[in-house]
């Protein structure tokens, strides 16, 4: 399928903005960058009841979280991990993510502001996603939200911290998740798929982009395949919860996350893959550019809700 036109509308509108590559700058740069790239794409937020900032105890300090609700009583839960290279993006760059999830999927969303790399590297990313949804399990009647119903989500680098924080769920034992969101999601560290070679350059998200991520994020090359930095490397996805995998076409991320989706029916895990051949990278957060993503978050929230009251 060609490239959606409004996507390529989108890459053009970056392209004229004569950013400087990533891969050549710094984090500090690349973070800055982010928000430039976000305002091309921003839309009006959506309305949530209440929107609550505050900071909860992490492994090495405080973890700054955002809670989101919907509406007044009790919820299911989705603790979010943004995306942005486990290097860029925060809270805030992910709030309209978070606001359409949150209302269109009728729970709470709790999303975390997890220590960024190369500052820290794996695994603390994912020992902050892990505490951050324990705590939210752990505080649940303060939240006003069911333990029974939590669920984990992200989009990218924040998918591949949810299906982390799945696979640490499972093998110690402690918090029993409902669900995984899984959003375009990193799942392994070799860059060698042929989404990567055919999609290297052009569409947003870059192969070279994604190595000079790795290498912040890894802190050293074994790394590489531990299951936690790797979830498609885990020597088996049995016991996971069900999930929700999306992918697109023109993303040099595609292949590892089909192949995931491939590992977790294998080993009878209940998933539903939702494709989208003509977009790009991040496109979940490109409603007011893209109308088609609008219906993807849509139907992400309304899987996501349904899920959460099974």
């Amino acid at each position: 399928m060609a490239l959606d036109p409004e996507a390529r509308a989108v890459l053009d509108a970056t392209a004229a903005l004569g950013l400087p590559p990533m891969e050549e700058g710094t984090p500090e740069v690349a973070r800055a960058a982010m928000i430039e790239r976000r305002k091309l794409v921003a839309g009006e937020p959506r309305p949530v009841a209440s929107i609550v900032d505050r900071l909860i105890p992490g492994p090495v300090g405080d973890i700054a979280v955002r809670v989101y609700r919907p509406r007044p009583g009790a919820l299911p839960a989705l603790v979010f991990f943004h995306g942005g290279g486990w290097v860029i993006g925060t809270i805030d760059t992910h709030d309209p993510i978070c606001r359409d999830l949150a209302v269109l999927g009728d729970c709470a969303v709790i999303s975390v502001g997890y220590r960024l790399a190369p500052e820290s590297r794996f695994p603390a990313a994912a020992d902050d996603a892990f505490a951050a949804t324990r705590w939210t399990i752990d505080n649940a009647d303060e939240l006003g939200i069911d333990a029974g119903r939590v669920s984990v989500g992200g989009d990218s680098a924040g998918g591949n911290l949810a299906a982390a924080v799945a696979l640490m769920a499972r093998d110690r034992g402690y918090l029993d998740l409902k669900y995984q969101l899984l959003i375009y999601p990193v799942t392994d560290h070799g860059f060698d798929t042929p989404s990567y070679l055919a999609n290297a350059e052009g569409y947003g998200l870059t192969r070279a982009q994604m190595i000079w991520f790795s290498n912040h994020y890894l802190a050293n090359a074994g790394d590489a395949t531990h299951p936690y930095a790797a979830p498609l490397r885990a020597p088996s996805l049995a016991g996971l919860p069900s999930a929700y995998v999306v992918t697109a076409g023109y993303d040099v991320l595609r292949d590892e996350a089909i192949s995931f989706v491939e590992r977790l029916r294998a080993d009878r895990v209940a998933v539903e893959h939702v494709h989208y051949d003509g977009l790009i990278h991040g496109f979940f957060g490109m409603g007011a550019a893209i109308r088609v993503a609008n219906a993807a978050v849509q139907d992400a929230a309304r899987a996501l809700g349904a899920a959460l009251r099974a």
